[in-house]
């Protein structure tokens, strides 16, 4: 048996999105460009048909590998979560660095999730395992390339 990979519930939905737009967009897309190609005639020195064959390799690669992390996800929905104020998978964690006074949010997400600009970190990052099981007031010590960062949890929020 597999090992799940956690998913957020709004991660899942991406992906199924992308997924449906994969296969009722782009695949009829390029099958298009492949039999237009083709009607071209010679196709060993036919580039619009070495790149649709090279894009539908693509979009059939990534239909396959969305399939997969589908089918082994465990989707979490952070506001069913009952973790007693702990930083857990899908948790929102409100911070403030130790030595510049700064506060920043993160959610903890899976990692095809993670977008640092959009406040989401990979649970697999430093920082993420750093927080995973701290509460509002504990410190969180993570190494940075720049040495040991300190940050103090403010608040847990599951939403």
């Amino acid at each position: 048996m597999s090992q799940k990979t956690p998913l957020t519930v709004t991660g899942a939905e991406k992906l199924r999105e992308e997924l449906r737009l994969l296969k009722s967009v782009e695949r009829p897309n390029v099958i298009a460009a492949i039999a237009e190609a083709r009607s071209h005639g010679d196709l060993s020195e036919n580039a619009e048909y070495d790149a649709a064959k090279e894009r539908q390799g693509f979009i059939e690669g990534r239909i396959q590998e969305i399939e997969r992390k589908l089918a082994h996800a465990q989707t979490i929905d952070p506001r069913l979560l009952d973790a007693d104020g702990r930083c857990v998978f899908g948790a929102t964690v409100e911070m403030e660095d130790q030595d510049s006074g700064e506060t920043m949010a993160y959610q903890i997400v899976g990692e095809d999730e993670a977008d640092i600009k959009a406040g989401k970190i990979s649970v697999g990052s430093p920082l993420a395992r750093a927080l995973i099981g701290k509460c509002a007031g504990d410190i969180a010590q993570v190494q940075a390339p720049a040495g040991l960062r300190e940050y103090e949890i403010l608040e847990v929020r599951y939403e």
